[in-house]
């Protein structure tokens, strides 16, 4: 394959290692790099630009948002519920944006894994390959026990929530066992939808809180004053009102899970390198708008101590009743709307696990290329990594405990263990690329000639690990009050650290493994077949004024 680079100046950009000899370029893959390395796989690159874009803006907005979000303020009020969501935003931005400069660099299938183990640790590239495999397939069954929660808003007891769980369950299998582009068109549709529905909510939001409803109530800020901005947890004052804030951050943080998706993408995505920068971007306007903005404004809309809400576990409203937004709009008097509004939500939860199930399969297939995982789990056909589909199968499985409890019961257990793997996963994707900041400059390359430069670095990559950890470390920190301890309480907050641990310490005493010195680091091999591609995608210019808006999108 031939590419005249130079009538492209897109093309040229890529051109990173140019400043290297080539007799250092085949040093350093020849002599610190394992064969099986340059092997980038074999799935075909068929998500164009509007399916990443789509998937950077709505890819995992899901229960954590349209659900979970009650659970947050009927525990923590409505300021710190919006200052939770705030700053977990802040901390996903510096991920987003660390993950994002490596991936544009060499974007790889599932690459969170690859590049642990190129820049840090062969035992950080298997201990993430697995506890990433693990933090996205279990999203499967969370966000199928909610949609299953979410259709018993509608009368229809004849039918056992065993036969709903397992429609939903099988139409992923189904959809992840297509080409990779049936499931791009699948995501682009549910997005636009998605997208849609929150820009109305949060419309509706600010007109509900205005008066403009059939009830005619102007709410105000009537809630930020009783029951008031900040409730209490475990104790009173100012104390309490602090543990409360903490509290919620693991929620949040469950809230945004997933959302580095669309760079785990880059690895099918066409001309990666201008599409995973754009999507990259689309996440900060996600996190400012449909996650940060629609918090906002749902807390003005609904009292914290409203019964309905999620938490409210002895509460008997069924499905996305438990939702803010849908008690909003049932106290403003708005009738058929609810409906309409669990329904969108309905589709919002399936798209969302959806995108984790296949996100999971390519981070364990990344993972066996790489070595760090069984071989046969690199068996694909079509493009399709089938072996890595049926291992994320059978651990979704889980699901099926929602048949014997409470649905509300294991989306807590379900949500707690995601979020906590979600924390571990991106301090290690922002201590991976501090280790590839230093190599750069070790190796004389200079950041000014990468296809994305991520801003305000390496700060922003210290603020996340920092962040992360503490988070991670502290936030099951009420399982040590007296009053509050149990398996409920202890198990999910920590039981992530120590399996994460134990993997890394126990593949490093096995292997023998050491930390790559940034001298031996593997910045090139892989890069020239990436860099083949450059130029051969086609570049569409807008021809209107309606085309260029579309192109903003997507």
């Amino acid at each position: 394959m031939t590419t005249n680079k130079s009538s492209d100046p897109e093309a040229q950009a890529p051109e990173i290692a140019s400043s290297q000899p080539d007799n250092h370029h085949v040093d350093i893959s020849s002599k610190h790099t394992p064969a099986r390395r340059n092997n980038i796989g074999h799935l075909n690159r068929k998500l164009k630009s509007r399916h990443v874009q789509f998937l950077a803006l709505s890819g995992a907005i899901g229960t954590g948002l349209f659900v979970g979000c009650g659970q947050i303020l009927s525990l923590a009020g409505p300021l710190s519920a919006f200052l939770a969501y705030l700053f977990t935003g802040l901390n996903l931005y510096a991920v987003i944006n660390s993950l994002g400069e490596m991936a544009t660099y060499l974007p790889l299938p599932g690459a969170v894994p690859v590049y642990a183990a190129r820049y840090v640790d062969e035992a950080l590239g298997f201990t993430l390959g697995w506890n990433y495999w693990y933090q996205l397939a279990i999203g499967v069954p969370i966000e199928v026990t909610v949609a299953a929660l979410i259709i018993n808003y509608w009368p229809q007891s004849a039918v056992p929530d065993v036969v709903w769980v397992t429609i939903l369950f099988l139409a992923m299998v189904i959809v992840n066992c297509f080409p990779v582009r049936i499931y791009g068109e699948a995501e682009f549709i549910f997005g636009a939808i998605k997208i849609t529905t929150i820009v109305g909510l949060i419309v509706l939001m600010f007109v509900i809180t205005l008066g403009g409803t059939p009830s005619g109530d102007r709410i105000g800020f009537r809630y930020w004053h009783d029951p008031g901005p900040m409730n209490e947890y475990l104790a009173t004052g100012a104390l309490g009102r602090f543990l409360a804030f903490w509290k919620v951050f693991i929620q949040a943080t469950f809230a945004y899970g997933g959302s580095e998706m669309v760079v785990i993408a880059s690895g099918e995505t066409e001309n990666p390198r201008r599409s995973i920068p754009k999507a990259i971007r689309r996440v900060f306007w996600r996190i400012a708008i449909f996650y940060i903005l629609a918090i906002f404004l749902v807390g003005l809309c609904v009292s914290s101590k409203d019964g309905r809400l999620l938490d409210a576990i002895a509460s008997s409203a069924p499905g996305v009743a438990a939702s803010p937004f849908v008690i909003a709009v049932e106290n403003g008097g708005i009738a058929v709307l609810p409906a309409i509004i669990n329904a969108v939500v309905l589709t919002s939860a399936w798209s969302a696990g959806n995108s984790f199930f296949y996100a999971s399969t390519r981070v364990l297939y990344a993972a066996a290329l790489d070595g760090k995982a069984p071989r046969f789990l690199t068996y694909e056909r079509w493009g399709i990594p089938y072996a890595c589909v049926a291992a994320t199968t059978l651990l979704s499985c889980l699901v099926y405990l929602n048949v014997n409890n409470q649905g509300a019961e294991v989306f807590f257990w379900f949500s707690n263990l995601s979020a906590v793997s979600t924390l571990i996963v991106w301090a290690s994707i922002c201590i991976t690329y501090l280790r590839f900041y230093y190599g750069l400059r070790h190796n004389g390359i200079a950041r000014e000639s990468l296809p994305f430069r991520s801003p305000r670095q390496p700060y922003l990559a210290w603020f996340a690990i920092c962040f992360c950890l503490v988070v991670a470390f502290f936030n099951g920190f009420d399982a040590f009050f007296p009053s509050k301890f149990s398996a409920k309480s202890f198990i999910p907050p920590y039981i992530d650290i120590p399996i994460f641990v134990g993997l890394f310490l126990g593949y490093k005493l096995v292997k023998g493994t050491k930390f790559v010195k940034l001298c031996d680091m593997d910045l090139w091999s892989g890069k020239a077949e990436i860099d083949s591609f450059e130029g051969t995608w086609p570049e569409v210019r807008p021809r209107n004024f309606l085309e260029r808006i579309w192109f903003w999108i997507a």
